[in-house]
C-alpha cells in the first residue's frame, strides 16, 4: 500500500509541476486539437494512471512513464480518427464498389441516393461491424492484417463483415432501394 501512495504522490507532483508542458506536448502531437482537447487527453491519462491496479510496482521514471502514457493515448485517438469516414474521392470509389457488391450493377452503384443511404447505414452499424467494414472495404486491409492489428481471429472478422453486409443490405431494403434495382 505504501508504494501505491508513493506512486500517486510522485504522479501528483509531476502533473502539478509539468501540466503546461504536458498540455503543450499533446497539442504538438495532435495538430487540430483545441485547448480543451489537450486537457481532456491529459485528464484521461491522469485518471488512468491514478486508478491503475498495478500500483504496487514502483514507478522509477515518472516523466518517462507519463509521457509514454500520453503518447499511447494519442495513438489510440489517432486510430479512432482513422476509423471516421472521409468523404473524399477514394471513399466515394470504395462506396460505389461496396454498392456493386450488393447489386452487381455498376451504373446503379453510382446512384447518389444509394451512396447516401449506404453511408448512413454504415455509420449506424455497431462499432465492431463498422470497424471491419471500414478496414476491409475502405482501407483495403486484408483479414490477416486486421487480425494482427486487433488480435481478433480472422474467422471472427469474416463473420462480423458478413453480418455487417447483411445488416447494410437489410437497411437498403427498408429504404426501398433494392426494389428500385429489381425493376431495372
Amino acid at each position: 500500500m505504501a508504494k501505491s501512495t508513493e506512486n500517486n504522490n510522485n504522479l501528483n507532483q509531476f502533473f502539478n509541476a509539468e501540466y503546461q508542458a504536458l498540455k503543450n506536448y499533446v497539442r504538438s502531437k495532435i495538430d487540430d486539437s483545441a485547448d480543451r482537447d489537450a486537457e481532456d487527453i491529459l485528464q484521461d491519462v491522469a485518471l488512468n494512471l491514478f486508478s491503475r491496479e498495478d500500483h504496487l510496482t514502483p514507478i522509477n521514471n515518472i516523466a518517462g512513464f507519463v509521457y509514454r502514457s500520453i503518447r499511447n493515448k494519442i495513438i489510440d485517438i489517432m486510430r479512432a480518427k482513422k476509423v471516421r469516414l472521409d468523404l473524399d474521392d477514394s471513399f466515394e470509389k470504395n462506396l460505389a464498389e461496396l454498392a456493386e457488391l450488393f447489386y452487381g450493377n455498376s451504373s446503379y452503384a453510382n446512384d447518389d441516393e444509394l451512396k447516401l443511404q449506404l453511408k448512413t447505414a454504415i455509420l449506424s452499424l455497431k462499432p465492431d461491424y463498422k470497424e471491419v467494414i471500414l478496414a476491409i472495404d475502405f482501407e483495403n486491409h486484408s483479414y490477416a492484417q486486421l487480425s494482427l492489428e486487433t488480435g481478433i481471429p480472422q474467422g471472427t472478422l469474416m463473420s462480423r463483415r458478413h453480418r455487417a453486409l447483411s445488416l447494410l443490405y437489410k437497411e437498403l431494403e427498408k429504404s426501398g432501394l433494392t426494389s428500385k434495382n429489381q425493376k431495372e
